[in-house]
């Protein structure tokens, strides 16, 4: 089986795949002195709670836009299931797309392997729309390159960040606010909040595509989708494995060559 793991700002992520059938799926926060013990103790325990085992991982793929995070990753690959990993940042690795952009080194992993998995498996063009530590918002050509795309705040960032320069707001959570004009502060605070993200998410979407000039389908991941999805419906595809689906196809071009 694959251990895909997938290393973000916030989170890093494990999945257990047989083909494309994922067995297991777990996030830690991320913290780059988490070192190969640690992670092999925690996920090992997960693992058994699943009935299975350190013998089962066969291949280890690793993707991660946080680079201290790597060596220990690549540990735990290496002492606990006896692979070693592919790096999908590694010039020999395939990597499924090709960045048309000014600077390709710049481009994180994780919006590289959204484009290979949006082409594969919704075909294109397209525009992935990512809702993590930040907002992204990735151009995916009918042939399935990387063609750049726009980087906004992401929403709990934005929250932390007002809430931390205006000493009067208190800390809310995201959701949707029965009405856009607030009557309360935190009313009001959820609303620009919400519907704020709402029409950022339209407006770059349209602005993108009129760019563009082409019809484009719309794919979104991550964990925020689903309350997104009930207040708009300028997305095509809800994937909240995107990224991980895609770590699964970049392993099978990389493996079958």
């Amino acid at each position: 089986m694959l251990l895909a793991i997938n290393s973000n700002n916030t989170n890093i992520k494990f999945g257990l795949y047989d083909g494309d059938t994922e067995r297991g799926s777990w996030r830690i926060g991320t913290d780059t002195k988490r070192t190969a013990d640690e992670y092999a103790v925690w996920i090992s325990q997960l693992m058994t709670l699943k009935g299975m085992k350190s013998a089962d991982v066969t291949q280890c793929l690793i993707a991660s836009v946080v680079p201290d995070t790597l060596f220990n990753l690549k540990m735990l690959c290496r002492s606990y299931f006896n692979c070693d990993p592919l790096i999908y940042t590694d010039p020999e690795v395939i990597k499924g797309t090709v960045a048309k952009v000014d600077r390709p080194e710049e481009v994180g992993a994780d919006r590289l392997v959204n484009t290979v998995a949006a082409h594969h498996l919704y075909g294109g063009p397209a525009i992935v729309v990512d809702f993590g530590t930040a907002t992204t918002f990735d151009v995916v050509d009918g042939d399935g390159n990387y063609c750049g795309g726009a980087i906004a705040p992401g929403i709990n960032l934005s929250i932390e960040a007002l809430r931390m320069a205006a000493a009067l707001l208190p800390r809310v959570a995201v959701r949707r606010p029965e009405k856009v004009i607030g009557s309360t502060t935190v009313g009001c605070f959820e609303s620009g909040i919400f519907w704020g993200y709402v029409s950022l998410i339209e407006g770059l979407v349209a602005r993108i595509r009129a760019e563009f000039g082409q019809p484009m389908k719309v794919v979104a991941t991550g964990g925020l989708v689903p309350l997104f999805a009930e207040a708009t419906d300028i997305f095509d595809h809800l994937d909240q494995d995107l990224t991980m689906r895609g770590l699964v196809i970049v392993n099978r071009l990389n493996r079958t060559q």
